[in-house]
């Protein structure tokens, strides 16, 4: 299995667990109420999208990632496309993160 699979497969779980906030507003509310541990923005975002969320979670010490396209991360969550989303727990976000440092 490929890396970028386990990973939309891990963000699928997130997801089914509760464990996963996702687009724009929702993301940039979870980061700003200090509940992120880890955001993932697509990588075909717009350029400002990356940037609020580059800026915000530099912010509030967040790490965040590029990863994905729209469409792939929102077909993991079960959902239409997806720029952006935040992991609320604190063992996935880790466990996707582990991940995401091998691409």
């Amino acid at each position: 299995m490929s890396l970028e699979k386990k990973l939309l497969g891990l963000v699928g779980i997130a997801t089914k667990s509760g464990n996963l906030v996702s687009g724009e507003f929702q993301t940039e509310k979870t980061v700003k109420n200090q509940e992120a541990f880890l955001v993932i923005v697509a990588e075909d975002a717009s350029d400002n999208t990356k940037k609020k969320f580059t800026n915000r979670c530099t912010y509030y010490k967040v790490p965040v990632y590029f990863f994905g396209d729209k469409s792939q991360l929102g077909q993991a969550m079960g959902k239409e496309s997806r720029a952006s989303l935040a992991l609320i727990d604190k063992g996935l976000a880790d466990t996707i993160e582990e991940q995401l440092k091998m691409i």
